[in-house]
């Protein structure tokens, strides 16, 4: 067992230093724009005081944005979705086709309607929960996440329903922090490039942080469009590469409700928030509304009782279609 114990140590230990790595470098970005270029480079006190006062609320909302995605634990199914012992010790005696009939009993009165490849209810043998929709096991993490996204290496955390809106806003001020950097270092990195300026201790740091910055923005555009594209569909990574599986078969465009909607899915009901990485996402990650091809009638209500609130789940053929 100890062997086993350091070895899963190690492993968390390694897992942060893609985070440290990004760290140090904005460590040094942040050296390099304030120290080299804007004390030591810039002559004109104007551009030098305009150039960090734009440079430190991009910096804040950066750093805010990404310790948040960072910091925000995994939500895990509640215990709803947890067979109760008599179930569970006769789900662990039974063969596949008796499982699975006990889990449908189990999974009546729960808003669980997708399900897997061969329509058999999604349950997790290492979790031992019913999954609930757009729910999966994160094997790094060792849970079985929420609205699950993916695992992201550079932030050592899964990205799912309690952070997918502070992920989206860590790429955005991370693209606009790196285009601003780029921006306005680029008449300097010209001028020290074509030795217009004297070859001084911040050469390096300027010319060094125009490339830098451009290459980090060019990496973070495309990943940032992406996920932009998710946010209007409704997606998340997983469902992109794998549609969800309905009683009915499966729909890539299951959870989609129209694309104002499926923002304020992410991002809340109030725009005044939606720049802020603070947790304004709608639900509660366990039910979702779905617009289904074909109505199940199973889906038309069905009320949960979860955390002390009741939920409702309502789904109809001719629902949102804007």
């Amino acid at each position: 067992m100890a062997p086993h114990h350091v070895l899963k140590c190690c492993q968390r230990s390694l897992a942060w230093i893609p985070v440290i790595f990004i760290n140090l470098v904005v460590g040094w970005s942040y050296y390099a724009y304030v120290v080299e270029l804007c004390i030591f480079t810039i002559p004109n006190n104007a551009e030098k005081i305009s150039y960090l006062v734009v440079f430190h609320l991009f910096f804040i909302m950066f750093i805010w944005s990404y310790w948040k995605t960072i910091c925000s634990r995994p939500a895990s199914p509640s215990k709803e979705f947890c067979l109760a012992k008599v179930e569970k010790e006769q789900y662990e005696k039974e063969q596949p086709d008796a499982q699975q009939n006990i889990l449908k009993k189990a999974a009546v009165g729960l808003p669980v309607y997708t399900r897997t490849g061969t329509g058999a209810v999604r349950y997790c043998d290492h979790c031992q929960v019913i999954k609930p929709d757009r729910c999966h096991h994160c094997s790094t993490c060792d849970m079985c996440v929420l609205k699950m996204d993916h695992h992201c290496p550079w932030v050592n955390n899964c990205v799912g329903f309690s952070n997918y809106k502070f992920f989206v806003l860590f790429l955005a001020y991370s693209m606009l922090y790196c285009v601003f950097i780029a921006a306005t270092v680029l008449q300097y990195f010209i001028k020290f490039w074509t030795n217009q300026l004297p070859d001084t201790h911040a050469k390096f740091h300027v010319l060094f942080l125009f490339f830098v910055a451009a290459m980090f923005f060019i990496s973070i555009l495309s990943l940032f469009s992406y996920h932009l594209w998710l946010v209007g569909k409704n997606r998340t990574t997983i469902e992109a590469f794998r549609a969800p599986v309905f009683r009915n078969g499966p729909d890539k465009n299951g959870f989609s409700l129209g694309f104002s909607r499926n923002v304020v899915e992410v991002f809340g009901d109030q725009k005044k928030y939606w720049m802020f990485p603070i947790y304004t996402s709608h639900g509660d990650g366990h039910s979702f509304v779905t617009r289904l091809l074909t109505l199940d009638p199973e889906q038309i209500a069905v009320g949960l009782q979860i955390n002390g609130k009741r939920l409702f789940m309502v789904s109809r053929v001719d629902l949102f279609h804007s």
